[in-house]
């Protein structure tokens, strides 16, 4: 867990909760694309989240909170935005689909208290 996406250097939790730093919360994964592909990666993430909420995600509420991909080459941008398209025209979702599909700048890893979070809170 960390942040992404935003304009300030080594952001803290604090201060990406002030809604000013542009950062998201996200997930960095390293996978190896012979074990799962980054197709079934996204469709994970279209199953634990909703992508239809701007700046929210269950009860939180916030810049910080939007639903954006990450991509790390023009092909997981293809695939992202097709994943999308796809999605969209199966009316898997009732309302459209807001993910913001944007190219990895940084990823600054988050405080240790927050890693692993919903385990250390005994709800995974």
């Amino acid at each position: 867990m960390g942040y992404s996406g935003g304009a300030s250097v080594n952001p803290t939790y604090e201060e990406v909760c002030t809604g000013q730093t542009g950062h998201a919360e996200v997930v960095h994964i390293d996978f190896d694309p012979n074990e799962i592909s980054y197709k079934e990666l996204l469709n994970v993430f279209w199953t634990i989240h909703d992508p239809t909420t701007l700046n929210r995600q269950g009860p939180d509420v916030g810049t910080q909170y939007s639903s954006v991909i990450f991509y790390h080459s023009a092909e997981q941008e293809k695939i992202a935005r097709t994943a999308i398209d796809e999605i969209q025209k199966e009316g898997k979702f009732r309302d459209p689909i807001v993910t913001e599909v944007s190219p990895i700048d940084k990823f600054y890893k988050g405080e240790e208290y927050h890693q692993r979070y919903f385990e250390k809170q005994g709800r995974y």
